[in-house]
């Protein structure tokens, strides 16, 4: 969508605050032992305190309140018993949907004390999203955020998993335009004052290919370990709005 009216821009940003705090209360509770299934439950907790529903079971019937990924695991891990083991990397993906408006957001995080390469991998998907974001400026293609996430992730070392995108959002989890990681040929549309749309560097270890797991999860292919770091942002002339920081 594009925000056209202050008043659309304040319940974007009421729900970027419920997924912000989702995520500052799921990443205080992770740790060796906790199961998937406690940290969704805290975050069904924490929606239902501020009015909000789950994104991702209202518009898809997702099986959880939020998608939990673990290790090899890239998008769409679903809750459950599994316990948390120290040295994991799990990623917390949020999306919540409040009085018609949705955010996403999205953190990779260590259980307990990771190893240096998955400490690397992560950072580098926070640096990616970061150059993304500083690329996402009105009058841009936008191809130029994919160029600036795929140009970091390359540099230090690792892969983008070019399949998984980010998207325009607003009234629903996903909406126009498609937000590639990498650099894509061709024309692009330009982005645009109000547009509303995530970030999301997805990448990997390994070669950065994925491959589809049942109905919902979607690994490596390689079984490498992956990252994802993602906000939700408004296109501005200068610096993006950051509704879920």
């Amino acid at each position: 969508m594009s925000v056209s009216t202050p008043e659309e821009l304040a319940a974007l940003k009421a729900a970027g605050r419920v997924v912000a705090r989702a995520l500052r209360e799921l990443r205080a509770l992770v740790r060796p032992g906790v199961s998937t299934a406690e940290l969704d439950a805290h975050a069904a907790q924490v929606f239902a305190a501020h009015g909000a529903r789950s994104g991702p079971r209202l518009d898809y019937d997702f099986p959880g309140t939020i998608c939990i990924s673990v290790g090899d695991e890239a998008v769409h891990g679903i809750p459950g018993p599994r316990r948390l083991r120290a040295g994991e990397l799990v990623k917390l993906d949020v999306t919540a949907e409040l009085d018609g408006f949705y955010a996403d957001a999205c953190r990779t995080v260590a259980v307990g004390t990771a190893r240096p390469g998955a400490v690397k991998l992560t950072a580098t998907a926070e640096s990616a999203l970061k150059r993304g974001m500083a690329a996402a400026t009105a009058g841009a293609p936008v191809s130029a955020i994919g160029r600036a996430v795929q140009a970091e992730v390359e540099r230090r070392g690792f892969a983008v998993c070019a399949e998984l995108t980010g998207h325009g959002i607003g009234r629903r989890i996903h909406e126009e335009p498609t937000v590639h990681n990498v650099a894509v040929a061709g024309p692009s549309p330009l982005l645009t004052d109000g547009m509303v749309l995530t970030i999301e560097p997805i990448i990997a270890a390994g070669d950065g290919e994925v491959v589809e797991d049942g109905e919902w999860v979607v690994r490596t292919g390689d079984g490498s370990l992956s990252a994802h770091a993602e906000h939700t942002i408004v296109i501005t002339d200068g610096a993006p709005l950051v509704l879920t920081a």
